[in-house]
């Protein structure tokens, strides 16, 4: 799959006490390191070197048991993780696995969280392996089976969606996700530097030989600055009018060494309120949190975790900026674990997960990751309610479920099968690429009863244009499917939004652009789970088709075609909306789980 993403590991932390066994000589050992599986050019396709934050290999299963001893000794004196931390810091530079000063800022960032994480969380050391090195290296519960309890009432009889009658109405939702705005982004700033972001004012001056930030954009490993933004919510609003909004997270940048939670929530208030100026306090938008809105990234404790470890910083702060969208229910729930439910017109109800409590990258789900602040078991009730109701149910969140911990999504395929007349549309956001995942009933495995939508980023990173996608829904009429029928994908085209290259005379309105129409673009007669099940089949059986596919992928920019391993790769991604379904496909085709598992470690 394209650079945004790629090979991004557990919290740091965690990354850095394994790698500090290679640095002391007490705990040296003669065990090569180790390597996953070698898997060609789409590995280094995915996860260029350039773009990784940190590159870390070293770490064996022997080694990390013994680390693991040490440390949970350790941290029993408040005294010692001090110690623990400052050497963590120190290791991280000895290693190279970033700049000395991300390092340093990482590693306090982290420190007071991952270790009352890692206090609280009890773990022998096999059980934290499990988790750092993976589940050869051990049995831990992140892994274990768990189940919601569903009615005991029996799922209604199925009857497959049929085309609205022509002239019947569509609602228009404009879809929004992963901003990722960059206060620090500077035109003229190095579009290549050693950090995990450039084009900002940090990252030096340019030489003769390295490109610099372009004025609207760059391709390369940047994010955006507010004009982009500002100008992407103008043009949004000239292509309206919109019924309303989905807006699916990630508003800081990608400077998750250097973030603090004041920055989190200004950048917060800022783009919410741009949001409510540009697209008028007559639509109502309905967001989702992604991992980048707290500070460390991924660092979501549930609801259990009080004080000031807890994330009522941040759900409160996101409560009082959206109170013009949302009613007071949903406001309560989304103050208590970042989640709620709302209806959007008489017969469709919109409810908005935190994917947060599915990520692996969520340390805090060391302490328990059996359905997190009991939101899967929430889940059930809302929609056992609207099928009660007769009520149609879209789902949103930041993380495609597909990406999750395998016991999360596996119960979630399970609801999804349970309620697929009720669930009529789930929209997600996170890899910064246009694609989709499928959802199957779950006897057989071959009838196609739903489609997770992933939609691309107005972000650039890594190496995109800006975009915004825009979804035509069944409208608000008795008997509405209110199922997806099309949908749009806009852009920035960048390399003509930044000519002329003169920096002191940049384009003012730069032009935003269709960039395709799906049903258009890819004959289908509408954009139900059949329809998407059939274009999977093309993608197979026709390569013409699925490199246009990869093309749009990338909202039309994309320097390499993929071919054999790498699109093996993204076929396996796009027909298994479940995450063990995920790592079977690559058992089938000999990638041995490896392709999977950088799928999920994404930190986009």
């Amino acid at each position: 799959m394209g650079s945004p993403l790629r090979w991004c590991p557990l919290p740091p932390l965690l990354l850095v006490f394994g790698s500090l066994l290679v640095t002391t000589p007490l705990l040296g050992s003669c065990h090569p390191a180790h390597m996953p599986p070698r898997l060609g050019p789409v590995i280094l396709e995915r996860f260029p070197p350039h773009v990784l934050g940190f590159n870390w290999r070293n770490l064996t299963c022997p080694l990390c048991k013994t680390l693991f001893t040490i440390v949970d000794i350790a941290l029993l004196s408040d005294t010692n993780a001090e110690r623990v931390a400052r050497a963590v810091g120190e290791a991280c530079i000895r290693l190279h696995l970033a700049e000395e000063q991300v390092c340093r800022e990482i590693t306090e960032l982290f420190r007071d969280d991952f270790i009352r994480a890692l206090q609280e969380s009890l773990l022998w050391p096999s059980e934290a392996c499990a988790v750092l090195v993976g589940p050869a290296c051990g049995k831990f519960d992140i892994y274990a089976p768990w189940n919601v309890t569903l009615p005991k009432g029996p799922k209604p009889p199925v009857t497959p969606p049929s085309p609205p009658k022509p002239g019947s109405p569509q609602s228009r939702v404009l879809f929004l996700t992963d901003v990722h705005w960059d206060k620090e982004y500077q035109t003229g700033s190095p579009a290549d530097c050693k950090e995990p972001l450039c084009c900002r004012n940090s990252s030096g001056s340019p030489s003769w030989r390295r490109r610099g930030a372009g004025y609207w954009g760059t391709y390369s490993k940047c994010d955006l600055p507010l004009r982009t933004v500002e100008s992407l919510l103008q043009n949004a609003a000239s292509v309206g009018p919109w019924d309303w909004v989905y807006w699916t997270g990630d508003i800081p940048a990608h400077n998750v060494w250097s973030q603090t939670r004041d920055q989190q929530l200004m950048e917060l208030t800022v783009i919410s309120r741009l949001v409510h100026k540009h697209l008028g306090p007559n639509v109502t938008v309905y967001p989702a949190v992604g991992n980048h809105e707290s500070t460390p990234v991924n660092s979501f404790p549930p609801p259990f975790i009080h004080g000031n470890r807890s994330s009522g910083w941040l759900y409160g702060a996101m409560a009082d900026e959206w109170a013009p969208w949302l009613p007071d229910p949903a406001l309560k729930t989304l103050r208590y674990g970042g989640f709620y439910t709302a209806e959007i017109q008489p017969g469709l109800r919109v409810v908005s997960l935190n994917m947060n409590f599915c990520a692996r990258e969520n340390f805090w789900l060391m302490v328990n990751s059996t359905d997190p602040a009991n939101q899967l078991q929430w889940l059930v009730q809302i929609l056992q309610a609207s099928e009660d109701k007769g009520e149609k149910v879209h789902i949103i969140g930041h993380i495609p479920p597909g990406l999750c911990l395998g016991s999360w999504s596996w119960n979630y395929y399970h609801i999804i099968n349970r309620y697929e007349s009720t669930v009529t549309g789930q929209f997600f956001g996170h890899t910064h690429l246009d694609e989709f995942q499928m959802f199957y009933d779950e006897e057989s495995m071959t009838r196609p009863i739903g489609v997770a939508f992933v939609a691309p980023s107005v972000t650039t990173y890594v190496n995109l244009n800006p975009g915004y996608r825009v979804y035509i829904v069944d409208g608000n009429y008795k008997g509405s499917s209110r199922l997806v029928l099309d949908h749009e994908t806009y852009i920035l085209n960048l390399t003509e939004a930044n000519r002329p290259a003169v920096l002191t005379n940049p384009v003012k309105e730069p032009k935003w652009t269709l960039l395709y129409r799906a049903t258009e673009a890819y004959g289908l007669p509408a954009s139900f789970p059949s329809d998407y099940h059939s274009l999977l089949r093309a993608f197979i059986n026709n390569d013409r088709v699925f490199q246009k596919f990869w093309y749009l992928r990338h909202k039309g920019h994309v320097s390499e075609v993929c071919k054999e391993t790498c699109k093996t790769t993204v076929l396996c991604f796009l027909q298994n909306g479940r995450s063990d379904q995920l790592e079977q496909c690559d058992l089938i085709h000999g990638f041995e789980g490896g392709v999977g598992r950088p799928l999920r470690k994404t930190l986009c």
